[in-house]
């Protein structure tokens, strides 16, 4: 069982994550541990922190206030105001974490929300999300994004990509890598025994005999097939339309849709604040809270905490082995 801290990304300095931090200190203190990196001078002016050299510090530093591993970035926080000039800041913060969790210092990783432009503005970022990044700091090739909450697990096979893109970059072996990797994390990071997938179709109807689309004749059905033959257990192409209420929920453990708003809009519509965005296929715990950067409510005090609170939650329960 891996009790060490988790380790939290500050994410972008001019959105709600300042916010957020303390919040989750307070909620979580008696809870479980983890420690946040990034600026102290960012957090707000009233927040109880205590600065540690070292992860292994951070247990006994809970006690007394949010524990910060210090990444001074330079320059103010401007809420709502995104500065280039913590952009390198920024990026070394998730590049501390994925360190720290390699080298056994942290159990997890959980990251606060970023701003791509804002990073690609003032340290050229190449990566379309952390997602991609993570995948590129753990030298892994495919990695798969889920979305997890008490109500619905869902997992987009595509992501940050244009909609006219999806049936380009939606192959046999991209879908098939996604479900092999979705099936073995059901099983060994949320023990569930025997996951059951339930597969939605790419177009309406799931194609509807073809009327529709030919995708899920010409290649997802047959790969469905072929990964049945495997012993996986998975339903579909499915209707998309026709997957996500109460009854059809019970039928299986995780959604694969084709692409990201088919994934996106039922886990936000049925459990938007508590929604945690779960990176599956790395060597090492990764989770998020399934929201954006908010500048139009930062430094308001108006920031929900509930997903950052989940995430964070969960990513101790992935690491320790006790997530469902």
């Amino acid at each position: 069982m891996n009790t060490k801290p988790v380790a939290l990304t500050c994410g972008e300095p001019a959105g709600i994550g300042p916010e957020l931090a303390p919040m989750l200190w307070y909620a979580l203190k008696d809870e479980l541990s983890f420690f946040l990196i990034g600026d102290p001078a960012h957090l707000p002016v009233d927040c109880r922190y205590i600065a540690i050299n070292a992860p292994s510090e951070a247990p006994a530093a809970m006690a007394h206030g949010l524990p910060v591993l210090p990444l001074p970035m330079g320059s103010a926080r401007v809420a709502g105001q995104p500065d280039p000039a913590h952009a390198a800041g920024v990026i070394g913060s998730i590049e501390r974490a994925v360190a720290l969790v390699q080298s056994g210092e942290a159990s997890a990783v959980c990251t606060l929300p970023i701003h791509k432009k804002a990073l690609k503005d003032g340290a050229g970022f190449a990566f379309p999300g952390h997602t991609e990044f993570l995948a590129h700091l753990a030298g892994v090739d495919h990695v798969v994004m889920m979305l997890a909450s008490p109500t619905l697990r869902v997992v987009p096979a595509t992501i940050h990509i244009a909609l006219a893109d999806v049936p380009k970059a939606l192959t046999p072996a991209s879908l098939r890598r996604t479900l092999e990797i979705t099936h073995t994390a059901l099983q060994t990071q949320f023990h569930i025994a025997a996951p059951r997938l339930a597969v939605a179709g790419l177009n309406p109807h799931a194609g509807e005999g073809g009327t529709m689309g030919q995708e899920e004749l010409d290649w997802i059905a047959p790969l469905l097939v072929s990964l049945r033959a495997t012993g996986l257990d998975i339903a579909g192409p499915l209707p998309a339309d026709t997957m996500f209420h109460e009854a059809a929920r019970a039928r299986y453990d995780a959604a694969i849709c084709m692409y990201h708003d088919q994934a996106l809009i039922p886990i936000k519509t049925l459990d938007f604040d508590r929604g945690v965005n779960v990176t599956l296929g790395l060597p090492f715990v990764r989770t998020s809270p399934d929201h954006g950067t908010a500048f139009d409510i930062a430094g308001q005090g108006r920031a929900n905490p509930s997903s950052s609170i989940e995430a964070l939650r969960l990513a101790w329960a992935m690491a320790k082995g006790t997530a469902t």
